[in-house]
Order: C-alpha cells, then sequence, then structure tokens
C-alpha cells in the first residue's frame, strides 16, 4: 500500500475553477482533494474536466462557504457547487460506511481521506490529487493497476460487491471501456457473487446496461463479460450468445435500445424489466413485431413491407445490415423509397379524410377509414397513382364498386 500523500507522475491539468473551489476549502481549514473518474481518466491522457472533490468540510460548510449550491446528495454528504460559468462540481464530505446491504449504505462523516478512499470500488478510482500542492494519494496503488491496465476492487473484493452489488456491473463496464482486464480474485468475487444482483432495482441496472453500452470499445466484449460472469441469467436471458461471436456492427453511434436488439432476442422484455421509458419499449416491441426483412428486393415488396413495419423501418433496415441479412440490396430500395418520398403510409397520401368528406364521396364514419386504406393499398401497388385528382377518382370508382 502506497503512503497516504505522496510524489506523484507529472503534474495533470485541473480546471482553475476547480482549483479555486480547493483554496477556499482549505482556506477555511478543510483538507481537499480531487478525486473520481476525471482523475482515473487524466492519467490515462485524457482531459480530466469533470472532476469531483473529496473534503473534510461538513456539507452544511460547503454550503455557507459558496454563494451558489445544490444539494445533489446532501444525506450523502454531496453538496455541488456552481462554479463561475454554471458549471456544477461535485463536492463530498470524507465519509466511511456504517451500514450496507448490497443496495443501500448508510455512511458517517468525519472520516479521513484515506477512509474515504477505502470505500470506494476499485483501486483506479480511489487516487486522489491535490492540485494546489501537487500532491497524490494512492493508498490502494490504483496507478500501478491503471499501468497494468486492470480493473481490481479495493481491498476485498468479495465485501466491496456484498457493500454494494452494482459494484459487479460497473468492474464489467470500466473493463469494457478502458479495455482492461479484471483481477482475477475481483472476477473470482464477481462470479461467485452474479447471482444477487438480481435484488438490485431496475432502474440502477438499466442505467449500467445503457452507459456500458455507451462507452463500451467494443460491446460485444461488455456483453459478454455479462453473459460468463453470470449477471446475464438475472436481468437479460434474452441475450444470444452465439450473436457475440459475430462480427460487432459498424457503430457510427451508441443506440442502447437497437444494439440491445441486435443482441438480444425478444428485446422488448428487457426494456420492460429494466422498467425502461413507453417510448423504449414501444420501441423494441415494434422491433420484435418485424417481420425483419421484406420478402423480396422489388419496389412494391419494400414498399409493403414498410408499411407493415412503420415506426420500426429505419431500426429494422439498420439491423439486417448488422446482419448481413439486406440480400439483393433491398436496403437500397428503402433508402429510394424514402427519398422519392413515396407513400407508405395513411398520412403520406395526396388527399385525407376530410378531403373525401368535402368531396361528398364518403361521410364520416369507420367507412371513411376502409376507404383511406383501399387508396393507399393503390398507391403501395403504383406510387404514381399518389396525386389528389387520381385518388379521388380511384375513390370514386371504389364507392360505386358493389359490395363483395
Amino acid at each position: 500500500m502506497s503512503e497516504a500523500s505522496t510524489p506523484g507522475p507529472d503534474p495533470i491539468r485541473i480546471p482553475e475553477q476547480v482549483i479555486r473551489i480547493v483554496r477556499r476549502l482549505e482556506e477555511a481549514g478543510y483538507e481537499t482533494w480531487c478525486v473520481g473518474g476525471a482523475i482515473r481518466d487524466a492519467l490515462l491522457g485524457g482531459a480530466g474536466t469533470d472532476v469531483d472533490l473529496a473534503t473534510a468540510a461538513p456539507p452544511t460548510v460547503v454550503r455557507s462557504l459558496f454563494r451558489r449550491t445544490i444539494a445533489v446528495g446532501i444525506e450523502h454528504g454531496t453538496v455541488g457547487v456552481l462554479d463561475e460559468q454554471g458549471v456544477l462540481h461535485e463536492v463530498t464530505t470524507f465519509r466511511h460506511d456504517v451500514v450496507t446491504d448490497g443496495r443501500h449504505a448508510v455512511v458517517a462523516f468525519g472520516a479521513s481521506l484515506e477512509e474515504d478512499l477505502a470505500r470506494r470500488d476499485f483501486t483506479i478510482n480511489a487516487i486522489a490529487y491535490h492540485p494546489v500542492h501537487d500532491r497524490w494519494a494512492d493508498p490502494f496503488d490504483g496507478r500501478a493497476d491503471l499501468a497494468r491496465r486492470v480493473v481490481r476492487a479495493v481491498g476485498d473484493p468479495a465485501q466491496r460487491f456484498r457493500e454494494d452489488r452494482l459494484r459487479i456491473l460497473r468492474a464489467l463496464r470500466f473493463a469494457s471501456r478502458l479495455d482492461f482486464a479484471i483481477d482475477p480474485a475481483t472476477w473470482a468475487a464477481a462470479v461467485a457473487q452474479s447471482s444477487d444482483i438480481a435484488h438490485l432495482s431496475a432502474e440502477r441496472v438499466r442505467d449500467e446496461w445503457v452507459k456500458g453500452l455507451r462507452t463500451a470499445r467494443d460491446p460485444a466484449a461488455l456483453l459478454r463479460l455479462w453473459h460468463t460472469s453470470g449477471v446475464a441469467a438475472s436481468w437479460v436471458p434474452e441475450l444470444e450468445a452465439a450473436r457475440l461471436e459475430q462480427p460487432a456492427p459498424v457503430l457510427e453511434d451508441r443506440d442502447p435500445p437497437l444494439l440491445t436488439a441486435f443482441y438480444c432476442t425478444p428485446s422488448a422484455s428487457v426494456w420492460r424489466r429494466f422498467k425502461g421509458s413507453t417510448a423504449e419499449i414501444r420501441r423494441a416491441a415494434a422491433i420484435d413485431a418485424g417481420p425483419p426483412t421484406p420478402p423480396a428486393a422489388d419496389g412494391e415488396s419494400v414498399r409493403r413491407w414498410m408499411h407493415a413495419v412503420g415506426e420500426a423501418v429505419t431500426d429494422l433496415t439498420r439491423l439486417a445490415q448488422w446482419r448481413g441479412t439486406t440480400a439483393g440490396g433491398w436496403d437500397d430500395e428503402v433508402a429510394a423509397t424514402v427519398l422519392r418520398g413515396d407513400a407508405t403510409t395513411r398520412g403520406q397520401l395526396a388527399i385525407t379524410g376530410n378531403d373525401l368528406i368535402r368531396a361528398g364521396i364518403v361521410t364520416p364514419g369507420p367507412a371513411l377509414g376502409v376507404l383511406l386504406d383501399r387508396l393507399l393499398e393503390a398507391v403501395l401497388t403504383d406510387p404514381a397513382r399518389n396525386h389528389a385528382p387520381q385518388l379521388l377518382d380511384r375513390a370514386r370508382d371504389l364507392v360505386r364498386e358493389p359490395a363483395p
């Protein structure tokens, strides 16, 4: 274990606004250090701009020393301090755990910096830097683990995970984001306690799932860790192991619902279990409903498929491209259909129900919807028919036709 305060590598760049907060607290007599992921990332060559602070000052004192503060999590000792530009910096009082149950912790203030660092999850997150004196606090050799590219729990990994089961998922996320290995003892403890994450709240697990998919260098590598550790069995049994061995999709952006649909079948049940938003569940359900591809690549087949899948067109097309199931180039036909503005929904018809009523062709009621559907059917067959005069003439012909 390193000493509590040691010289470190070359100084890292800390924003001047953060340094002013540190100086204000220390001038008031309260030891204050920069901590958190920004310090870890700065040591890895990142910007280190989103800096959190740990201080000996109680929350009430922090609030009294700064003009603009927000009670971010004051019951846990965290106060948000707004700098001159309105940027929020979290300032948390040194603390230690009193009681933990695997989901929540009761903390007490009045701890030392080393006690505060000892309650953190991984050594790479238990590093503190003093920007005024250029001093480092690294009691658990986090800098060495950064150099070794290892995620290792602080102290006894089994105890760390018993204190908060979510740390298991965080270990997987950090490993996949940083492309680090997981220390063998930490991995063994994670596997041994993987089934216990079933007791976590859906919201906390969902947040880790989303953060992981957005930040992992390779989403498949992250999900392989979920699978092999055993945590997927509790929360994402829909995860398809075979999919994890296929080439990863080309990712222009990170879209967690779409990535979930790529790796999990079905995917709507995942978002229901995660207590996702109505929009997330509806989007996933539309993807699941499919069909995943049109039956052929010709224009009419593609238009009818687009009509059938509705709002899932873009998602299903992207998934098919990722899966290599665009034989015949039907995805190009989808793009061309959109570019031309060919109608695949009622709303894209050149006339509306009100137009049909004003023309005296039909009266309000169920017959109106039936007539619009029959007009859309004609346009799906031949997009050139989608002009108001032609559709009005066609509507008159349809209402004159004898009932089948």
